[in-house]
């Protein structure tokens, strides 16, 4: 797979033709398990199904009429609940009913957990993943099994039923099954939870789980056991699944910044957001993106794990772009249109008022600024903006056009609650931090909304230390979690020490922040990123969904061709788990040049989540070759000017440099040149060998 057929930044969704297929679902949401202690309940099931019904029943790119919806979940008026007969109950009606070439969509949102497998030569590591339904009771040691849970392997069956009758099915999967993460923050975030039911909560012998663990997955280079499995069928089948079987996956209060959020699944809120956004994309694409919004984020630690068909489009629709438009309907209250913060709209954002979907951005009637802005709706007030005041009398189809908008590269950085003698140490050397971290980081209380948290851990093996956790104040892996001691530093030293990790950490994500708002398209050069093993030196195609995983020694390769008129430079940087940046290359390719280069080997000092960015710049004629090698951690230059474009604005602006704005536009009007720049990234999992 080449690594530019990402999403263009396009205007407008196409009209897609009407399907002779029907589109069915059904919403699983587990919240109150009734013979489980309250604390190990969920609270964000419920709305997650409640959003994706709403979104397949009103945005969806194919239509899910309202009857051939099926929701299950509990604590909602006007539900089933989900115990195992009324989930079982609405396979065997959908199976029943279901046409050959029809589109089934499932979604699973609830606690999830291991057991010793009924068939344990049928499961690599000897367990199977569960699925718990309301109902859930004990494990019996007398029939080896949890009372009344969904097996993976009875998942797999359900999904073989439809597949069987013709039907291709889309099942995704907001649950963990193992893993294990530090709560370090109360305050605004105790409501997040994460979606995993420690097998001893339900009376299973963690040292007896230890015991049936008794095969090797093989060479981790061959990807993860996917939590459920589907056999062969007539109908396709794409899974997606929040968390690797290792991991947890949390839920919280979303979306960010609005009044009346509410407890949502952070992957089925954010797989929604993209959905909005790309519906005409293929499953691999949608993949991609979800995982570059946890990193720019900060959303989870966790891993979201692809399966099936993933070069298929979503729905099974037509090839399409981006949405950035949608056609607005004159009401009382406004200019309102069916987008909302789901789409990636919110309060006070201006839109180009457009007499046609097809006309230029630059032929805009007027301007709306969003007063209003629910889920899947926003309406906008007239504006003057650019000379332009918006007529009286509209034409009909006028639609709401999304302008381009800066990149904010400030990151808010919660602090710890007070009452700890770490946590007081940080606050009293709040002055000097705030000077230390610069204009970029702002720092808020504990109880406020925040892309970091710092916590105190006293359970942890830095008991004095101050620990940067993600938003959610969860701790996966403390191994790789950064700290800071306190108890060897005076003020001023903690202040400086903190401050360096934190900008260190705020360079790494802006760059995310960049590559995500630039995009990979643009400009016609294909990419492709090779790996080879010490065992086997042929090269071979890093994937981008799934996430491919690495061995310490395997090499990396770039591939690269220009196929634009004019010359490009390349430039390519490697973000660590512990964010540091590493800058591999940097070189120019004439009108059909193709680079083919070895980059680096995969060492053991450092393994986890990694990302690599490919820059490619239009170069201009007798210009020296964009060098940003500036931007690795160790040596940035921090007075060093990229020569005034507005690209390399924005990276000064990403924070390699000084500068006392926090957000940049990407695009400058006063250049010559049409072709932007693009930045592709490869979302990377490195692990020890066996």
């Amino acid at each position: 797979m080449m690594l530019r057929t990402l999403f263009a930044s396009a205007l407008c969704l196409a009209a897609l033709p009407a399907l002779a297929r029907e589109n069915h679902a059904i919403l699983i949401g587990a919240n109150q398990y009734q013979n489980l202690a309250e604390r190990w309940w969920l609270k964000g099931p419920a709305n997650d199904v409640q959003l994706v019904a709403g979104y397949l029943t009103t945005n969806a790119p194919v239509p899910f009429e309202a009857e051939n919806v099926t929701v299950l979940t509990d604590g909602v008026a006007g539900y089933d609940a989900p115990t195992l007969a009324a989930i079982r109950t609405a396979f065997a009606d959908l199976t029943a009913k279901v046409q050959p070439g029809d589109f089934v969509y499932l979604h699973f949102s609830g606690h999830g957990t291991q057991a010793p497998a009924l068939d344990p030569a049928s499961e690599l590591d000897g367990l199977d993943e569960l699925f718990l339904p309301v109902d859930i009771g004990a494990w019996s040691d007398q029939v080896g099994a949890v009372e009344n849970a969904l097996v993976d392997d009875e998942i797999g069956t359900l999904i073989d039923g439809l597949r069987a009758k013709g039907a291709n099915v889309w099942a995704v999967f907001d649950s963990c099954h193992s893993g294990t993460a530090t709560r370090g923050v109360d305050g605004a975030e105790e409501e997040v939870r994460t979606r995993q039911l420690s097998p001893s909560v339900l009376g299973m012998d963690p040292e007896a789980m230890e015991d049936v663990v008794s095969r090797s997955i093989g060479d981790p280079r061959d990807g993860v056991e996917a939590p459920f499995d589907a056999g062969e069928g007539e109908g396709s089948f794409v899974a997606f699944f929040a968390a690797q079987t290792n991991e947890v996956t949390p839920e919280k209060n979303l979306p960010k910044g609005k009044p009346d959020r509410k407890p949502q699944g952070v992957f089925t809120w954010t797989l929604m957001e993209v959905l909005a956004e790309y519906p005409g994309a293929t499953y691999g694409q949608i993949g991609q993106e979800v995982l570059r919004r946890y990193s720019v984020k900060n959303l989870a630690r966790s891993t979201p794990l692809f399966e099936g068909d993933l070069d298929q489009v979503v729905f099974g629709v037509d090839p399409g772009t981006r949405v950035a438009q949608w056609q607005a309907e004159v009401t009382d209250t406004g200019l309102t249109i069916p987008a909302g913060s789901l789409h990636g709209l919110a309060e006070g954002a201006v839109m180009a008022v457009m007499a046609s979907a097809a006309d230029t951005t630059d032929a805009a009637l007027g301007y709306v600024t969003l007063s209003s802005v629910d889920t899947f709706a926003a309406t906008g007030q007239p504006v003057a903006k650019d000379g332009k005041t918006l007529p009286t009398d509209l034409p009909k189809g006028i639609t709401l056009r999304k302008l381009d908008e800066a990149v904010d590269f400030t990151l808010t950085v919660a602090l710890p609650a007070p009452g700890s003698a770490p946590a007081d140490a940080l606050l009293s050397a709040l002055a000097d931090l705030s000077a230390a971290a610069g204009p970029r980081l702002t720092f808020v209380p504990a109880t406020d909304e925040a892309d970091l948290r710092l916590a105190v851990l006293p359970d942890s093996p830095r008991p004095d230390a101050i620990w940067v956790l993600p938003s959610t104040g969860l701790a996966e892996d403390l191994g790789t979690t950064p700290s800071v001691s306190t108890a060897d530093k005076d003020g001023a030293t903690l202040a400086a020490t903190l401050a360096d990790t934190l900008t260190t950490i705020a360079r790494a994500q802006n760059l995310l922040k960049l590559g995500a708002a630039v995009g990979s398209e643009g400009l016609d050069v294909s990419v492709e990123l090779q790996t080879r093993t010490p065992e086997d030196r042929t090269l071979r195609a890093l994937p981008f969904a799934p996430v491919p995983t690495l061995l310490p020694d395997d090499e990396v390769h770039v591939l690269a061709r220009n196929n634009t008129d004019g010359p490009v430079d390349v430039n390519v940087l490697y973000i660590a788990a512990d964010y540091s940046i590493s800058h591999w290359f940097s070189g120019r390719l004439q009108p059909g040049d193709e680079l083919k280069k070895g980059l680096f080997k995969i060492t053991d000092t450092v393994l986890g989540q990694e990302r690599m960015l490919v820059v490619v710049t239009p170069a201009k004629p007798q210009s020296p070759v964009e060098d940003l090698g500036y931007l690795a951690q160790d040596a940035v230059d921090v007075n060093r000017s990229l020569g005034g474009s507005a690209f390399g604005d924005a990276l000064i602006e990403a924070g390699f440099g000084e500068t006392t704005r926090g957000a940049i536009a990407l695009t400058d009007d006063t250049e010559e040149s049409a072709a932007r720049p693009v930045i592709l990234q490869l979302e990377l999992r490195t692990v020890a060998g066996n």
